[in-house]
């Protein structure tokens, strides 16, 4: 999926919550935001290994969300948004492609490193690859409950998301072209 699906993602999970605690809403946005990109942070390491733990983030991401829920305050509630942004985020990247720049031709059977049995699980391709048609529309939807809660610059955000997501759509085949080849 697309970063910004992600992010979207993270955003509807915390949407429901930001709109029952109006006081939380910035503190959810912003740890939802970031935990839906911070796994990507790895591209420049082992992608969807390093920093993607699909099976394992639930240790982190259940406990923060319970302690959000005993202790309620803007930094547990941005902690717990970002734990669970970031665990659904690599246990999403299993519905998609591999993590390959071209993962329509499906050249392997490696989505997302579970850490806990050592091994890779496979890509299931729900969404065949990141930026494609059904990414962006999922990414679309998704967006829609915190286009509703946000106001003010993160719901400008998500807009600015938006936009980039439909143009990174459209041009995502293509843009294999443009890449160096080192990057490959």
């Amino acid at each position: 999926m697309m970063a910004t699906t992600h992010v979207f993602v993270g955003l509807a999970l915390v949407a429901p919550v930001a709109y029952a605690a109006p006081e939380l809403a910035w503190p959810l946005a912003v740890g939802a935001i970031i935990g839906g990109l911070a796994p990507d942070l790895d591209l420049v390491g082992r992608h969807r290994r390093t920093l993607h733990f699909p099976v394992l983030g639930a240790a982190v991401g259940l406990p923060a969300v319970g302690l959000a829920l005993l202790a309620p305050s803007a930094s547990t509630a941005g902690l717990a948004a970002f734990a669970l942004a970031a665990w659904i985020h690599a246990l999403t990247d299993a519905a998609g492609g591999g993590p390959e720049m071209d993962p329509w031709t499906n050249p392997t059977d490696r989505a997302v490193y579970d850490h806990r049995r050592g091994r890779w699980i496979r890509p299931r391709r729900w969404i065949r690859y990141d930026g494609a048609p059904e990414d962006a529309l999922l990414g679309a939807i998704l967006a829609v409950p915190a286009l509703v809660v946000f106001d003010g610059f993160v719901r400008r955000l998500i807009v600015g998301c938006l936009l980039v997501s439909l143009v990174y759509a459209v041009l995502r085949r293509r843009l294999l072209a443009w890449v160096p080849d080192w990057l490959e």
